[in-house]
């Protein structure tokens, strides 16, 4: 019962001290704004992805047809 009570203190305390401490707020703040970083570039690169397999699927049409008429 000592030792529940014990431990039950030091994490009431832990917590408590992590809530009432503003040093990892800043770490908090740099990690949303990472993980905004992080989304928005996925969500930019998907987009990219496909603007870019478009561009290589017209130099391909292009290349080929002038591969066709060079050889004719």
């Amino acid at each position: 019962m000592v030792q529940r009570l014990r431990i039950r203190e030091f994490l009431v305390c832990s917590i408590g001290g992590f809530w009432r401490d503003e040093d990892g707020q800043d770490l908090i703040e740099y990690t949303l704004l990472l993980a905004f970083v992080a989304l928005s570039s996925a969500a930019l690169f998907s987009n990219v992805g496909t603007s870019v397999s478009k561009v290589w699927s017209v130099s391909n049409t292009t290349l080929s047809t002038a591969v066709l008429k060079a050889a004719s």
